[in-house]
Order: structure tokens, then C-alpha cells, then sequence
């Protein structure tokens, strides 16, 4: 009896050899096994972080081919191209470089708007992926440091928009960065140093559109893939979360591998985004910078707006009460400027560090890899639309001008709406979320235990009326019951037997947060619903 030794089988051709020497000297063949094993979850709502990426994939690839054209520099020329209203007219070397782009390059004004249109979809999906990890709750340990990644990418992704939208060097990019200029100049004692040594000496400086290009083509980018590979090195390293469901625990992820079911699906997904960018690009405009001319002060007009993901900031600013000035120490404090920066500091910071918050509040220390249902956490939903309402009404006030003309109402009339909706709408927002999840808690709590109404009623031989309800499924009670119950803080003496100040404020943000809760269905009670 003779018996064969299996050698390995070494791959043919060049493409099989390559591989097989990049593996021998790499052994990437088994990273890519292991990633090619992990789950994710089929969920749509997790398509949103896939639409900021490909959309991302789209910047990258628009904005290099107009790296090849763009001249970011403010030597003023004359503009002699294609466009005959503005021929002749006095302008800088990057207004009439982005004017060649729009009309005299070959696909230009098309790559212009996928890369313009591309950029706001990025933003809006990293806003609203970060909204759904928000109100599901997926933030939660291990994900802090994830949570923190996004964020910071979702300011990264508003500053390369900032510094891209900068760079025309036309009418609205203009009063974008005179506003940005009015901004640093009212911080008392260093204003006036930070806004020569960002722009370059007076504004509009020497040189400020080519330090905005420096940032928006190397800098932000380079940060805005760096982060992006941390967050999904970290996705990978936590698992992915999920909804709850029958199969669904911590441990065991539902939803197909990356290989080959997840990796085709993304591929054409990937191309579903990329064609709709194309699309929405070649028939809608967007910027039409012939439209407002060169940068010149005297021209602006109340219709000027920034665009919609840096509106809240301007908004901010319009807001803040007029004549709002103290002379101190032979400075002038422009607190209409400052308190508006000062508020969205802390409003940024405040989200930014709102797991850490969270988990200081409930004490809660387990590891979470399910979702919530926002409604089974009335509290964190209602904060949610609490911020959003927030937003929404600086956001609102940006174009408090067009509000006033549009609907022919006073602009003191808008604006005092918008400062009483500023304070008073995150309370009314939070107060009715808040009651809406505790009814939606109760509703389905009434389901799981006694079904779905039929609307049949029929008389037992007792006499009694009774109404036939329809049991709801396994998967249906599995999604209504599987919630946890998280109960206040006690207060208790700490080991020196003592109650510090920092306790009390703790336990009561604590009671604050559970209180009014919906107990969920126990064992018990479901067991004697089946039997009624």
C-alpha cells in the first residue's frame, strides 16, 4: 500500500503567481479570510454609513480631476473666456479657473456638480447615520471611541465643504469668509492677530484661497481617510450591532458575511449611489457662480446664503440679541458673537461626549451589541429631539432674510419667533416625544400580552361579551418584550461613608432619566396571557 503526500496547490498564470508571492511574503490571504467571515446585519437603515463612504469615493474621484484645472491663486486677471456676461470683468486667477472649469473644460461644469452635489450627500448621511446610532442607542460601551470617530468626521466633512465651497473666490464664497473674518476679529486681546495669520494680513489677504486649497485637497482629506479607516477598524474589532429578534443575542450576529454576499451587494450599491450623484448633477445646478460675479462687498444682497450644514452656525450669529456690546479693560466684547460661539462649543462638545454622559447618568457598565428601539428609551429619544429642534431652529434662522420676504412678514417678527423657538421648542420637542414613546411603550405592551384586536366580539354561555384577539407572532413578541429594565441610581454612602454633592446631582439626573419608565413584560405575565 502506497500513500501520496498532498503538496499545496500553487495557482497558475501571472495573476495566480503574483498573488501566491504577495502572500508568501504578506500573508494577507488570511486577513482576508477572517475578514471575509465577518456578519453584517441586513438592515437598511445600516446603508447609511455605505452612502457617506461611496459618496465619499465620489469626492475623491470628482475632486482630483479638477485638481487639474483650478488655479488657487487671488492675483487679479481679466476674464476673456467662453462666458460673455462676465467678459472683461475684473476678477481673481481662481474665479476665472473655476469660470474655464464650467465652460471651457471639456466635462467640467458636470465634475463641478457631482463633486458640489457628492459633498452634501456626504454630510447629510453622516448626519443621519450618526442620528440612527444615536437614537438606537448604539453608541454604547464598547463603542464609545467609535462614537467620538464619527463625530469627528461629520466636522471634518462640514470643513472640507466649507473650505471647497471657499475657494471660487466669487460673491458668496466672499461673504462666507468676511463673515468667518467678523467672527475671529470679535474675540477680544487675539482676534486680531488670528484673522492676519489666517488670511494673510487684511482681509481678504494675500493668499487665503490658497491656504483654503492646501487644506481642502491635503490636509482635511488626509484626516478624513484616516478617521474613516479608524471607524471601520473599530466596527470591525466591536462587531456590528443589530436589532433584537429570535437568534439575535450579543454574541451571535445575524445578517450575511462580507464575502460574497455582503462585498456583491455593496459593489451595486455602491454603483446605485455613484449613478444617482451622476444623475442628480446633470440635471440639477448647483453654485452657478457666473450668477453672482467675482467677490465685491458692496453688491450683497439679502438672499446670500451659506450652505445648508454650516447654516446653524450662521443662524447662531442671527439670533443673538443687536447692541449686545461691554467695554471692558479697552477692549470692546462683542458678547452677540461671542455667546453664540460659546453656545455651539458647548453644544458640540456636548454630543460629542454624550456616551460618556449617558453612562455616567444610568451607571449602566454592560457591554451593548442590540440595538434599542428609540421608543424603549423615551428619555435618549426625546434628548435627540430636543438637540435636533435646536438645530433645526438655528438652521431655520439662517434664512430668516428669505422667511421675511418670501411669506411678506417683518423680519423682527421672524427673528423674535425664531430667538422664543430657540428656548422654548427643545422643552416642547422633548415633553411630547417623550409621551409619545411612553404610549407606543404601553401599545405594545397591550399587544404582547393580549394580541391584536379583530374586532370580533362573542357571548360566552355565561353571557359574558368577550372581543377575539389574534396572538402575535414569536418574532413579533420577541421585538415587543426584549428590552431591558434599568432602574435609578441608589444613593448610597460611598467608603468613607459619606454623600458627596457629585452623588446627590448624579442620583437625581438618574431618577430624572428612568423616571416614568414602562416595566416590561415578564415571563410570569406572558405565560398567564397565553393561558387566558
Amino acid at each position: 500500500m502506497t500513500t501520496t503526500s498532498e503538496a499545496p496547490v500553487r495557482p497558475d498564470g501571472f495573476i495566480g503567481k503574483a498573488a501566491n508571492y504577495l502572500d508568501e511574503r504578506t500573508s494577507i490571504s488570511g486577513a482576508v479570510k477572517e475578514f471575509g467571515r465577518k456578519i453584517f446585519p441586513d438592515h437598511w437603515s445600516f446603508m447609511l454609513g455605505e452612502v457617506a463612504l461611496y459618496s465619499f469615493v465620489a469626492i475623491l474621484l470628482s475632486g482630483t480631476f479638477l485638481t487639474f484645472f483650478f488655479d488657487p491663486s487671488m492675483a487679479h486677471t481679466v476674464y476673456e473666456g467662453s462666458y460673455l456676461p462676465l467678459k472683461g470683468i475684473g476678477m481673481s486667477v481662481a474665479m476665472q479657473s473655476t469660470l474655464d472649469i464650467s465652460f471651457d473644460v471639456r466635462g467640467g461644469l458636470l465634475m463641478r456638480q457631482v463633486h458640489h452635489w457628492a459633498a452634501l450627500l456626504f454630510v447629510a448621511s453622516i448626519g443621519l447615520h450618526m442620528l440612527r446610532v444615536f437614537f438606537t442607542g448604539a453608541f454604547r460601551k464598547p463603542r464609545e471611541l467609535n462614537w467620538i470617530v464619527g463625530f469627528v468626521l461629520f466636522v471634518l466633512a462640514m470643513a472640507e465643504g466649507f473650505t471647497g465651497y471657499s475657494l471660487p473666490d466669487d460673491l458668496l464664497s466672499g461673504n462666507g469668509l468676511r463673515i468667518i473674518d467678523g467672527m475671529v476679529k470679535s474675540f477680544p486681546l487675539i482676534g486680531a492677530w488670528i484673522s492676519f495669520l489666517l488670511f494673510g494680513g487684511e482681509f481678504p489677504g494675500i493668499d487665503i484661497v490658497g491656504r483654503l486649497y492646501a487644506l481642502h485637497i491635503m490636509i482635511l482629506p488626509a484626516m478624513v481617510i484616516l478617521f474613516i479607516a479608524l471607524h471601520l477598524a473599530l466596527m470591525v474589532i466591536n462587531k456590528h450591532t443589530q436589532w433584537p429578534g429570535p437568534g439575535h443575542t450579543n454574541e451571535n450576529v445575524v445578517g450575511s458575511p462580507v464575502l460574497p454576499g455582503f462585498a456583491s451587494k455593496a459593489g451595486g450599491f455602491f454603483f446605485l449611489i455613484f449613478g444617482f450623484i451622476f444623475l442628480i448633477a446633470s440635471f440639477f445646478s448647483i453654485n452657478p457662480i457666473w450668477n453672482y460675479g467675482p467677490y465685491d462687498p458692496s453688491p450683497v444682497s439679502a438672499g446670500t446664503q451659506p450652505d445648508w450644514y454650516i447654516g446653524f452656525a450662521d443662524g447662531a450669529l442671527r439670533l443673538a440679541p443687536p447692541r449686545w456690546e461691554t467695554y471692558w479693560f479697552n477692549h470692546t466684547w462683542a458678547w452677540g458673537v461671542l455667546v453664540p460661539v460659546i453656545v455651539l462649543g458647548l453644544f458640540i462638545v456636548t454630543v460629542a461626549v454624550y456616551p460618556f454622559i449617558e453612562a455616567w447618568v444610568t451607571g449602566d457598565k454592560r457591554e451593548h451589541h442590540l440595538l434599542d428601539r428609540p421608543r424603549n428609551a423615551p428619555v435618549r429619544t426625546a434628548i435627540g429631539a430636543a438637540g435636533v429642534t435646536f438645530y433645526a431652529v438655528m438652521w431655520a434662522a439662517a434664512s430668516s432674510d428669505l422667511i421675511s420676504t418670501h411669506f411678506h412678514l417683518a423680519m423682527e417678527h421672524v427673528i423674535h419667533f425664531l430667538q422664543a423657538s430657540l428656548f422654548l421648542g427643545p422643552v416642547i420637542a422633548f415633553v411630547i416625544t417623550k409621551r409619545i414613546c411612553l404610549g407606543l411603550q404601553k401599545k405594545d405592551r397591550s399587544l404582547a400580552l393580549h394580541g391584536i384586536e379583530t374586532g370580533r366580539v362573542i357571548r360566552l354561555p355565561s353571557g359574558e361579551f368577550l372581543e377575539v384577539h389574534t396572538p402575535v407572532s414569536e418574532e413579533e413578541r420577541w421585538v415587543l418584550t426584549s428590552y431591558n429594565d434599568n432602574a435609578p441610581i441608589v444613593l448610597r454612602p460611598n467608603a468613607e461613608g459619606k454623600i458627596t454633592p457629585m452623588m446627590r446631582v448624579r442620583a437625581a439626573l438618574s431618577r430624572w432619566f428612568f423616571e416614568d419608565r414602562i416595566e416590561p413584560v415578564t415571563k410570569a405575565e406572558l405565560e398567564s396571557a397565553e393561558h387566558h
